[in-house]
């Protein structure tokens, strides 16, 4: 079966609906300048002394590992040096933990002054961080010190998997998990595309490892979504079994991430037939099940959380309900990599007419909007 990492071939979806080339590549780079230099009410990147820069997670006002490992992976797609260096070295310079039983990975999450709120890792950072200085090393090649792209990545992904207490893979099942002192984990961090490329560029004493990571998480992924909703929870156990633990049971802001990540798996390898039911099965039930009811929660089941609008934060209480209904969107959008079903057109038209979010909470929506942008543009490249 043919895929882009053996052909180098990428599918546009806006151009086969009709879309022009040069419109497709015009909002690319308008909704690119206006992220990370548009008005301050748009922005999300902001260039600081040094030669750094960061990426504002704007409804918590902090700098995440999350938010800098995804502006790495844009910056290396749009083929802007400049800025993934500035990003790099932020996060090199203020949420490398150096000391410590961390120590190896990056605080999570920082204030705007670079000083650390936690002293503990989110391994979805450290995720995109290997990807990034990866695809950086092979597409611009590698520098010296920090900016020896392919060294950095392979000591990082030397870390998550043989530190001795707490990697972030559990040495059991080869799962990623949630973070590093827990026995669960989060079916958006699941990445097999990534451990495809971690297996064939990382450290080579580890490639066995993540083959098999990357072959184990495509079967946990068909344990934590639903069979017929194709919906996920936040945090699910090892056996894919929802993880019960305040709201994270459902299917909510982390969650929408999955299926996007799925069908750039299925873009980049098409390992596994599964991936095109899924993509279908979560466009069917957002197409035609809950179409209107975007902004109620869910069950994995489908089942409507009730009085879903008074959800409320974990940390400050502050009412949650459906928080990111932009990002939530783009991923279903996004899942037409995969899918061939009667909802691939009808998603990726909705998206293309949505606009970026704007407000507080436009950080975490309008990052999984660019990714879907990229994706669905053939622009979310192996390097």
């Amino acid at each position: 079966m043919s895929n882009s990492f053996q052909t180098g071939n990428y599918s546009n979806l806006f151009t086969e609906y009709g879309y022009s080339k040069d419109k497709v590549q015009q909002r690319i780079y308008s909704t690119f300048n206006t992220l990370f230099f548009g008005s301050g009410d748009q922005r999300i990147y902001h260039e600081t002394g040094e030669e750094m820069g960061y990426l504002v997670d704007t409804g918590n006002m902090d700098v995440r590992t999350e938010g800098q490992s995804y502006g790495m992976m844009i910056a290396v797609q749009m083929d802007r040096k400049d800025i993934f260096d500035r990003i790099w070295k932020w996060t090199k310079t203020y949420m490398y933990l150096d000391h410590g039983e961390y120590k190896g990975y990056f605080g999570w999450s920082a204030q705007l002054d670079g000083k650390l709120n936690f002293e503990g890792p989110a391994p979805d950072g450290e995720e995109f961080f290997a990807m990034a200085l990866l695809f950086a090393g092979r597409r611009w090649g590698d520098g010296e010190g920090i900016f020896n792209y392919t060294g950095e990545a392979r000591s990082l992904l030397h870390e998550m998997v043989h530190k001795i207490k707490d990697p972030m893979f559990d040495p059991q099942t080869k799962l990623i998990r949630f973070i590093p002192n827990c026995n669960f984990t989060d079916p958006s961090y699941h990445l097999p595309h990534f451990y495809e490329l971690f297996a064939l560029w990382g450290n080579p004493e580890d490639s066995g490892f993540f083959r098999e990571a990357s072959r184990l998480s495509r079967e946990y992924l068909k344990k934590a979504c639903h069979p017929v909703t194709g919906l996920s929870a936040e945090y699910a156990e090892y056996d894919g079994t929802p993880h019960n633990r305040a709201n994270h049971n459902l299917f909510y802001s982390d969650a929408y991430r999955t299926a996007a990540n799925i069908a750039l798996d299925y873009e980049w390898f098409s390992a596994d037939e599964w991936s095109r039911k899924q993509a279908e099965n979560i466009q069917e039930f957002f197409g035609k099940t809950a179409k209107g009811k975007e902004d109620i929660v869910y069950y994995i089941d489908g089942t409507p959380v009730a009085n879903s609008g008074e959800l409320v934060h974990e940390t400050d209480g502050t009412p949650a309900g459906v928080l990111h209904p932009v990002g939530l969107l783009a991923t279903l959008a996004q899942a037409s990599l995969a899918s061939r079903g009667e909802f691939r057109e009808y998603f990726v038209r909705k998206f293309w007419e949505q606009p970026l979010r704007t407000g507080k909470r436009r950080y975490y929506d309008n990052l999984l909007y660019f990714f879907a942008l990229l994706a669905l543009s053939g622009n979310y490249r192996i390097w």
